[in-house]
């Protein structure tokens, strides 16, 4: 798909139907939820061959700042000043597979923190059985006793060793940050060329597809006891 591929709408391949009528079907499956509902049942099927239950207990939220597209209007977009990036933030939460359980995309300028509280109320609302979020530094503060108290979730801040110089791989933050490298694959989303946010939570949501489409075909076909996680 233009989508995941990187292509622009208008260029798209000779053997597929007439561009407008391929973007018509893709904006009716962004806005009646179709390409939600596609990737939740996809994800549903790769954690019950991975033996885990539909609902996920735990999860880990992390951000992406990327750099946006002239395309993308200046009201959606905002100045990273941690990252010095001039674009939009996707703000994700992955399951312990590192499986997109909530997406959120906002201006670079918006914290982790803000982000979160979007994004967390929205996940806690789907996944009734979610206990559980690991985060990273930034999400430290008032939003771990706001979390308990409005969500009854654990919001449970990784913190790198004191003394630690360079590269560390992280207890459970390397998972989301491993979910964001598999997003990266998509030459669509190295940068946010889309007018519209949704629209980027709906690619993001075609790339995960793509890549839970793969897994399912590689997954031996046999029953599996779905377990906790």
């Amino acid at each position: 798909m233009s989508d995941t591929d990187g292509i622009k709408w208008r260029a798209m391949p000779a053997d597929f139907p007439p561009w407008p009528r391929v973007y018509a079907f893709f904006a009716r499956w962004r806005d009646t939820g179709r390409v939600t509902e596609l990737h939740d049942r996809m994800r549903d099927a790769v954690r019950a061959g991975e033996g885990r239950s539909p609902e996920p207990s735990a999860g880990i939220v992390d951000s992406q700042s990327v750099k946006a597209d002239a395309t993308v209007t200046l009201d959606s977009r905002g100045f990273d000043a941690g990252k010095k990036i001039n674009g939009r933030k996707r703000h994700l939460l992955a399951d312990t597979l590192g499986l997109l359980l909530a997406v959120l995309v906002t201006p670079a300028s918006v914290t982790d923190r803000d982000g979160a509280r979007t994004l967390l109320p929205a996940a806690a609302g789907s996944f009734r059985r979610l206990a559980r979020v690991w985060a990273d530094g930034g999400y430290t503060g008032h939003l771990t006793d706001w979390t308990a108290q409005h969500l009854g979730l654990v919001l449970e801040v990784v913190r790198r060793p004191d003394g630690v110089q360079g590269f560390r791989v992280l207890p459970r933050r390397w998972v989301v940050e491993r979910s964001f490298a598999w997003l990266l694959r998509s030459r669509r989303l190295v940068r946010d060329y889309e007018r519209r946010t949704d629209t980027s939570e709906a690619v993001i949501r075609w790339s995960m597809i793509a890549l839970m489409n793969r897994r399912l075909a590689a997954q031996p076909h046999r029953p599996a006891a779905p377990s906790a996680g």
